[in-house]
């Protein structure tokens, strides 16, 4: 900023004066701050104007000098100041005003956020009772009646329909158990891969418990002669045993658990 100063210790522009008490050719006890503060707003009588942004920012170095100077005033604090090199006194002022802009960007975020909800108005308080109950002949329109007709008119067009693509089909161990001893039916042996290689790895892993519970029964059994190789399924008992609809004690707990997936 622009400011020249004309004090006791010290002729010249602010930055200046800055610059020589941190690099402690001047002691900020001889520096009338007070007096600092005064030329400053005289300058902005002078000018007329005033900067929002250089004004906060003179204010926040006025108070670390304060502050600073307050610390060399105290008993025991000249210890505590002297111990602290110019690079040190620099950096510590430095973070301070990178601290406040940190506070003045959260103070913009939140006044825009307010700014942007300035137009919604919220009745904290409930009707009046005489308002509560108004007869028709006495209320007045507050709407549009074109307003009125297209709202009612959305609420009588029937609601699109529902997209369930993200829905999976319960498979039914029950249903894969009739299907595989219909198979078995036809023919003793067969390809899984040829009978059930079209249907989806939901369907396809229910079958595989169903041929479990068929394996469990003694009803038929599978043969896979390399790994990850196609699996032939053969039937290994009478057409009447695989006839049995019903499931055992050990297969309802199963077939919920395929029902549930």
């Amino acid at each position: 900023m622009d400011l020249d100063l004309d004090l006791d210790v010290f002729v010249g522009p602010f930055d200046l004066l800055l610059s020589i008490v941190l690099r402690e050719e001047i002691s900020l006890l001889e520096v009338e701050l007070g007096e600092v503060v005064t030329s400053y707003v005289n300058h902005l009588e002078q000018r007329g104007e005033m900067e929002l942004e250089v004004a906060t920012e003179f204010l926040v170095l006025i108070a670390s000098l304060l502050e600073l100077k307050s610390r060399l005033m105290l008993p025991g604090a000249e210890e505590e100041f002297g111990e602290m090199k110019p690079a040190e006194a620099v950096e510590e002022l430095v973070a301070r005003m990178l601290e406040y802009r940190r506070y003045r960007d959260a103070g913009k975020v939140l006044a825009a956020h307010f700014e942007s909800q300035r137009g919604y108005l919220y009745r904290s308080a409930p009707l009046p009772p005489e308002l509560r109950r108004v007869a028709v002949e006495a209320a007045e329109p507050v709407y549009q009646p074109d307003q009125l007709a297209a709202a009612i008119g959305d609420l009588l067009e029937a609601p699109s329909r529902p997209d369930l693509s993200h829905m999976r089909a319960t498979v039914s161990l029950q249903r894969r158990l009739s299907i595989v001893r219909t198979a078995l039916a036809r023919s003793a042996r067969f390809d899984f891969d040829e009978q059930f290689g079209r249907e989806d790895r939901l369907t396809q892993a229910v079958t595989i418990l169903a041929l479990l519970e068929l394996y469990k029964r003694g009803d038929a059994a599978w043969e896979q002669t390399e790994q990850c190789g196609p699996i032939t399924v053969r039937r290994t008992s009478g057409t009447d045993g695989l006839g049995t609809d019903g499931l055992g004690t050990d297969g309802l707990g199963t077939d919920r658990l395929a029902e549930a997936g």
